[in-house]
């Protein structure tokens, strides 16, 4: 199964980092987080967004920036309103590392600016906020997870009082 991470640069809400890290537990995909953290880890908010599978994370911790660079190699890809391309137009390889910076303000630009070639944006309306960062890592990682053809993931549901015919795939 290809490897899919998930960065978490600065999170400043719990209950958003909460429903990233049910994401990342659903979709296999590996969770960074980078300080400094708006709250603690233990912040009730934060664990009642994802508790029951907070168990299930395969989650690293970091001080910094320098710190999260220094022990990974990438390759990376910046998820920025301020984006010069499409998150769609991006081939993602297997180990890509998807980063997204706080709520309130983003990624750093010096960031961005020094790696121009791998900032994406989701489209949306000129003028508006950005997507929830949720929302925002959610719609990224189903992207990836989409080129990799949903690999090692259930595509197909079931019910649990009836059965689907076998003619709908």
């Amino acid at each position: 199964m290809p490897t899919l991470n998930i960065v978490l640069v600065e999170p400043q809400i719990p209950q958003n980092s909460g429903n990233i890290a049910r994401t990342c537990a659903v979709t296999g995909a590996r969770l960074h987080m980078v300080g400094p953290m708006g709250f603690t880890i233990d912040d009730k908010k934060l664990k009642r967004a994802g508790l029951d599978y907070w168990h299930q994370l395969d989650i690293t911790y970091y001080k910094d920036l320098a710190d999260f660079f220094a022990r990974n190699k990438g390759p990376f890809f910046y998820f920025t309103s301020k984006g010069p391309r499409r998150h769609v137009d991006v081939r993602y390889p297997d180990g890509a590392y998807l980063v997204f910076g706080r709520e309130d303000a983003g990624l750093p630009e010096e960031l961005l600016a020094a790696h121009e070639a791998d900032c994406v944006r989701m489209p949306m309306r000129r003028g508006e906020r950005c997507l929830n960062l949720s929302n925002a890592v959610a719609v990224g990682a189903y992207e990836a997870l989409r080129q990799w053809d949903f690999a090692d993931l259930e595509t197909r549901g079931q019910l649990t009082r009836y059965e689907w015919s076998e003619d709908v795939k």
